[in-house]
């Protein structure tokens, strides 16, 4: 960087190296975060390979910022990288969707048919009858992928828009006739 008529302008070279850490901060937390969410859903191996990808990025990196810590602007580039390459890391995580998600559904007595028209979309159900503040209600537990968590949210939307939801993710499953489904690959066909 240097003054021009009392101006901060900044080289080409000083630039050129914001952009490359930026960039290089980018691509280690996007790593960073993806390795994280495969390791707490049980996909140690492929985080490992991945792991080895982003602690060479994140040397290289932080290398660069180390080597030019007097420059202000590159500890700026490295900091909005770090926070960007969360944002990337956590939007790829989504539309990977990996796992499953627990919905439990209650609606109004009179959605009798609401359990039989998901499980004939492909959902595993289970439905109770429930009491509520304003009288009897129909409650339901529901297990999908979480890449149909979306059009299931839809689903039952369409078919009673008043319906409450709640949503969680599970840490383990076994058993039932459904997990057999999605292990054939029966789901949703």
């Amino acid at each position: 960087m240097f003054l021009n008529e009392g101006k901060i302008v900044m080289g080409i070279d000083a630039l050129l190296m914001v952009l490359i850490i930026f960039s290089i901060n980018i691509v280690y937390v996007t790593f960073f975060t993806v390795r994280m969410i495969l390791t707490l859903k049980g996909y140690r191996y492929v985080a490992a390979f991945i792991s080895m990808f982003e602690v060479v990025i994140y040397v290289v990196g932080l290398g660069l910022v180390l080597d030019n810590l007097n420059e202000i602007q590159n500890l700026m580039a490295y900091a909005i990288g770090y926070g960007t390459g969360v944002i990337i890391g956590t939007k790829i995580e989504e539309k990977m969707a990996l796992g499953y998600i627990t919905v439990n559904v209650i609606t109004t007595e009179e959605n009798k048919l609401l359990p039989r028209l998901l499980r004939d979309k492909g959902y595993g159900v289970t439905d109770w009858d429930a009491n509520g503040l304003e009288g009897m209600r129909k409650a339901m537990q529901i297990l999908t992928p979480r890449k149909y968590e979306l059009r299931l949210y839809a689903t039952i939307k369409e078919l009673d828009p008043k319906a409450f939801i709640i949503a969680y993710e599970p840490k383990t499953i076994h058993g039932g006739f459904w997990v057999k489904t999605v292990r054939k690959g029966k789901l949703f066909k």
